[in-house]
C-alpha cells in the first residue's frame, strides 16, 4: 500500500524542493498532488524502510520526515530568493549548498556536474574563473595578440645621469664642424647630413634613395671631401662583375706569382652610385665587406681600412633595367634616407652661383680618419639606460606582432638605433640618451627593415607611417626622480 503527502502537508524551514516540485507563493510552499515516489511505508518487495519502522515502533517520538531534498530557511530576505536558489539549483554544474543533515549527500549528488563550466556569483569566484580561462588558452596554444606598450616603462632618475665630459663637448664641436662644411655643399638640407654623419661615426652604411638630381651623389662627395681619407666612386652597371668591386687575383708575369689587385671597395668611404643597377651577383659581392669589413677573394681575407663607409644611391621610380637591393643587403644599410627638393629661398640662392659646377670640389676637409676613430671611442662612453633598452625592444617586437608588418625589424635594427642614439647624444653635448633621440632616429634606421603586408601596400601604407605609428602607440619612459 502506497502513501503519500496530502495536499495539506507544508514544509518545514529545513525542507529542500527537488527538481519536481512546484511552487506556490514562498510563505505557503506546498508539496504538490502528484505522486512523490520517495515517500512509501512498504516496499514492493515487502521490506519495510528504516524511517517508517522506526516511526512505527516508537509512537511517542516525533516522525522522522523522509530525505526530500531541502531548500534554504525561508526566514526574512531568503523567503523572497527562494525561487532563485531552486532556478539556480537546477542549472547544469552549479554549487549546491546544502543546510541540514542531508548536505553531504547534496554533495555527492552534484558531483557529476563538475565538468560543466561553474556559476559564479562572487567577484573573488569570477577572477578565479578568469584566471582558470587564462590558464586553459595558455596551455591550448591558443594565438595571444601581444599589446607591446601596454604599459608605461618605469622613469628614468635623473640624479644618476652622467654630466658631460670635456671629450663630449669635442664630439659635439667637432659634428656640428663636420655637418657645417657638408652644408656649403648640399644646402638646407642638415637632418640627411647629420644622418650620414651618424653612419659614418656608429661605423655604418647609407642608403639615399631619391629622384634623380637632389644631390645624392653631392652629398657623398662632400662628406668624403670633408675628411682627409680614401675615396672610391663605384658607377653600377648591369655588365659590372663582381671583380670589379672587390678586385681580382692574376698572374704576373714579371714575378712569376699571383699577386691581388684591391678593388675600389679598398676604400675609406666607397661611394656606390645606382647601386640597384647591378646585378644580384654584384650587389652580393657587398654583403661581406658591409657587415663585416672583410673582404675574401680566392680563399684569401683582406681588411678594409678604417674608417669605412658604403653611401650607396638608388632611384625609386626608374625600374627598367633594374634589380631591387635582397631584403639581407637592405637590413646591412645602417640608415636610409632621402635629401627631397630644396625649398623656394635655397633654389633661389642656388640660382644666384651658377658658376660653381662642382660645389663639392670647392670644400676642404675638417676632419682626418684618425679623429673619426677617436670620436667613435667617445661615443662609447655614453650612458644608455635600461629604461631606454626597454623602449627600444618595445618598438622592434612592435614592428613583429604588427597586423600590417609581415616582417617585422631584426635585433640588428635593435643595436643600429641604439648605437645611433649615442652618437644623435653625444653631438647633442650629453652624456646620455634620452628619449628624443630614439624617436628622433627611428625611421631612417627601422623603416628599411620592415616588410608590409600586400594589404597594406594596397590600402597605401609605407615604411615610414607604419613606423611613425607605433612611435605614437608605444610609451616612451620619463626623465624625473
Amino acid at each position: 500500500m502506497n502513501e503519500h503527502l496530502d495536499d495539506a502537508t507544508q514544509l518545514s524551514d529545513a525542507t529542500r524542493l527537488s527538481d519536481n516540485t512546484n511552487m506556490s507563493e514562498p510563505d505557503a510552499t506546498r508539496i504538490s498532488t502528484a505522486p512523490h515516489h520517495g515517500v512509501q511505508t512498504v516496499h514492493p518487495e515487502g521490506n519495510t524502510p528504516a524511517w517508517a519502522s522506526a516511526s512505527s515502533s516508537s509512537p511517542s517520538k516525533p516522525m522522522v520526515r523522509p530525505s526530500l531534498p531541502q531548500r534554504p530557511g525561508t526566514s526574512g530576505a531568503k523567503a523572497a530568493n527562494a525561487v532563485k536558489d531552486v532556478k539556480a539549483a537546477k542549472t547544469p554544474g552549479s554549487p549546491t549548498t546544502g543546510h541540514g543533515p542531508d548536505t553531504a549527500k547534496t554533495k555527492e549528488t552534484a558531483e557529476p556536474a563538475k565538468t560543466a563550466a561553474p556559476v559564479t556569483a562572487s567577484t573573488g569566484n569570477r577572477t578565479h574563473a578568469a584566471k582558470a580561462a587564462n590558464a586553459a588558452t595558455r596551455g591550448s596554444g591558443a594565438a595571444k595578440p601581444v599589446q607591446s606598450g601596454t604599459s608605461r616603462p618605469s622613469p628614468i632618475d635623473s640624479g644618476l645621469l652622467p654630466e658631460p665630459t670635456d671629450e663630449i663637448r669635442d664630439f659635439r664641436d667637432s659634428f656640428n664642424a663636420l655637418v657645417g662644411n657638408i652644408s656649403k655643399v648640399v644646402v638646407g638640407k642638415t637632418m640627411p647630413i647629420k644622418e650620414c654623419v651618424t653612419a659614418l661615426l656608429v661605423g655604418g652604411h647609407v642608403l639615399l634613395e631619391d629622384n634623380p638630381g637632389t644631390g645624392k651623389t653631392q652629398l657623398a662627395r662632400g662628406l668624403a671631401n670633408s675628411i682627409s681619407t680614401s675615396f672610391k666612386r663605384i658607377q653600377f652597371t648591369p655588365d659590372l662583375l663582381p671583380s670589379d668591386v672587390v678586385g681580382v687575383t692574376f698572374y704576373d708575369q714579371k714575378t712569376g706569382d699571383f699577386t691581388f689587385r684591391e678593388g675600389p671597395i679598398f676604400a675609406s668611404i666607397v661611394l656606390a652610385d645606382e647601386i640597384n643597377r647591378a646585378s644580384p651577383k654584384t650587389q652580393s659581392a657587398l654583403l661581406e665587406v658591409m657587415e663585416e669589413q672583410k673582404v675574401t677573394v680566392d680563399g684569401e681575407t683582406h681588411d678594409v681600412p678604417q674608417p669605412f663607409i658604403v653611401i650607396a644611391t638608388q632611384n625609386p621610380i626608374e625600374q627598367l633595367g633594374t634589380y631591387k637591393l635582397p631584403e639581407a643587403q637592405m637590413d646591412r644599410f645602417l640608415i636610409k634616407t632621402s635629401i627631397g627638393y630644396p625649398g623656394h629661398d635655397v633654389s633661389v640662392d642656388i640660382l644666384k652661383q651658377l658658376d660653381i659646377t662642382d660645389r663639392a670640389g670647392q670644400i676642404e676637409p675638417v676632419l682626418s680618419g684618425e679623429d673619426v676613430i677617436r670620436l667613435r671611442e667617445v661615443a662609447s662612453s655614453i650612458y644608455v639606460d635600461d629604461a631606454i633598452r626597454e623602449y627600444v625592444v618595445r618598438l622592434v617586437e612592435a614592428t613583429r606582432h604588427d597586423e600590417k608588418i609581415m616582417v617585422g625589424a631584426s635585433m640588428r635594427g635593435a643595436l643600429a638605433l641604439t648605437r645611433c642614439a649615442r652618437i644623435w647624444a653625444a653631438a647633442d653635448g650629453r652624456a646620455y640618451v634620452v628619449p628624443d633621440d630614439i624617436k628622433d632616429l627611428a625611421v631612417p634606421v627601422l623603416a628599411h627593415r620592415i616588410t608590409l603586408t600586400p594589404e597594406a601596400t594596397f590600402d597605401g601604407a609605407t615604411d615610414e607611417s607604419l613606423i611613425a605609428r607605433i612611435l605614437e602607440d608605444v610609451p616612451s619612459p620619463t626623465i624625473g626622480r
